[in-house]
């Protein structure tokens, strides 16, 4: 039998939650700079010398609080995708654009957490732009929340292969570095699929990006539709059909569809 946390334990991981809670908070109101020790225990009434029995240094705090956020986002998607998978029979164009929906989703609604993962990294965060290798608390929940695309590019993959360059038809220097980073995740993909995977990445982070830091504004005050024709683009490159005459292949509730209207499941 499993025994219960003792209440000293308890009231451990609530401090540590409060914490980390704190430190967000600050964040989102603040900005990083706001996010110190001294801060956060005067918010919540502790020293900040008693705030190291819970972390070793604000590095470490931010650690850990990048790593709950990347944890949150993780399952945000995981549920869309489970919900389009309900919803849609398992059809696997509902599902992949359910997961892009929920990034952006997420990702609007949280503009200071969306900079503080996906922008420019603050002194002692470096390690979250570095490769999958890393072994950090953040890496591993960073690893979560991309193994939530990496698994459905693989299902599709695994359902439904599509046309992908040839090795013989990358760049070299740019090979190496797809076999680098295929060898390191543990997927059994061909280096052009891994291409394929990169290409859509770098088409939803900079759609997304653009948007939630507000550099299309000077175009679009309403950047919905253009993410539609993003989709459309992403849906191509995955070989799941092309955009519709004078818009993308988007279907009800805007689900983009193949060629046809017909879901590929």
């Amino acid at each position: 039998m499993v025994q219960a946390p003792s209440r000293r334990d308890r009231v451990r991981a609530a401090t540590i939650e409060e914490i980390k809670g704190t430190a967000r908070h600050l964040l989102v109101a603040e900005g990083p700079d706001a996010v110190s020790l001294r801060a956060i225990g005067r918010a919540m009434g502790m020293t900040a010398p008693a705030l190291y029995r819970y972390f070793g240094s604000r590095e470490d705090l931010l650690q850990h609080v990048c790593g709950d956020i990347f944890t949150e986002i993780a399952a945000d998607i995981h549920a869309a995708i489970h919900h389009a998978a309900e919803a849609s029979g398992g059809d696997m164009t509902a599902k992949l654009i359910a997961a892009c929906r929920a990034f952006r989703g997420w990702a609007l609604a949280h503009p200071p957490e969306f900079g503080l993962l996906f922008g420019t990294p603050l002194p002692g965060l470096e390690v979250l732009h570095e490769g999958p290798e890393s072994a950090t608390v953040v890496a591993e929940c960073a690893g979560k929340f991309s193994l939530e695309f990496l698994t459905l590019f693989f299902e599709l993959w695994t359902k439904h292969p599509f046309p992908v360059p040839a090795d013989a038809e990358i760049d070299p220097g740019l090979l190496a570095q797809l076999i680098r980073y295929r060898d390191a995740l543990g997927a059994d993909l061909p280096a052009g699929a891994v291409l394929v995977f990169l290409r859509c990445w770098v088409r939803l982070y900079g759609m997304v990006s653009l948007e939630v830091f507000g550099h299309l504004h000077f175009a679009l005050d309403d950047a919905s539709a253009m993410f539609d024709y993003t989709l459309a683009e992403l849906a191509e490159l995955v070989g799941l059909g092309s955009p519709a005459t004078g818009g993308p292949a988007l279907g009800a509730g805007g689900s983009a569809l193949p060629a046809g209207g017909s879901p590929l499941r």
